[in-house]
């Protein structure tokens, strides 16, 4: 098992949890949870990044994007929807890959955007 994966045992059986990012809360009750992976490729031994993104059943509405959750394995809810949020682990996390800072003009000089720039 990997460190963000763990297993729980209750009186339902073994259900597995995993710890990822909330990146998106515009549907009611249900969250959109981003888990990243580094795993080994076969072939050329470089670490890569993994991202799976897991919908998850939030009854309260309570989560925020950004929050660190744990979120574990439950019945069906939906046609995507199979895991539920166990708790919250920390508020408002950035979220890697969105930067919330323009660009910004250095000495005359502007980033140039696309090709023909």
């Amino acid at each position: 098992m990997s460190e963000a994966q763990t297993q729980t045992h209750d009186e339902r059986g073994v259900r597995r949890t995993i710890t990822g990012t909330v990146t998106s809360t515009k549907m009611d009750k249900t969250a959109v949870i981003t888990v990243i992976r580094r795993v080994r490729d076969r072939q050329f031994h470089k670490f890569v990044t993994r991202r799976v993104k897991y919908k998850a059943h939030d009854e309260k509405n309570a989560a925020k994007v950004g929050d660190v959750v744990e979120i574990i394995e439950a019945r069906p809810m939906s046609r995507t929807k199979r895991w539920r949020i166990l708790r919250t682990i920390s508020h408002n996390a950035e979220i890697p890959g969105q930067g919330t800072e323009p660009e910004v003009e250095r000495d005359g000089f502007t980033p140039a955007r696309g090709k023909g720039a």
